[in-house]
């Protein structure tokens, strides 16, 4: 997923906080609500301005964040 269009980051908006696109909300309030439980359906009727897609690029972000930035120790290989 190309998830970068739907993100932005504006020195002006939200203190230059990485929001989603057109709105004042930031990408790490979507992930609060994830953590917390809330599904994506929950998530755009709370942000009415965010979209499933959106929170689909939220989720894709969040995937590609932690595989480039969290080392994960070898899995032991089973036979």
């Amino acid at each position: 997923m190309e998830y970068e269009r739907f993100f932005a980051r504006d020195p002006g908006v939200c203190g230059g906080q990485l929001v989603i696109a057109g709105t004042r909300v930031p990408v790490r309030s979507v992930l609060a609500s994830l953590a917390e439980g809330h599904g994506p359906e929950t998530i755009c009727a709370g942000f009415p301005s965010v979209s499933l897609d959106a929170v689909r690029a939220v989720i894709a972000f969040a995937a590609v964040s932690a595989e480039e930035d969290i080392p994960l120790p070898r899995l032991p290989v089973l036979a």
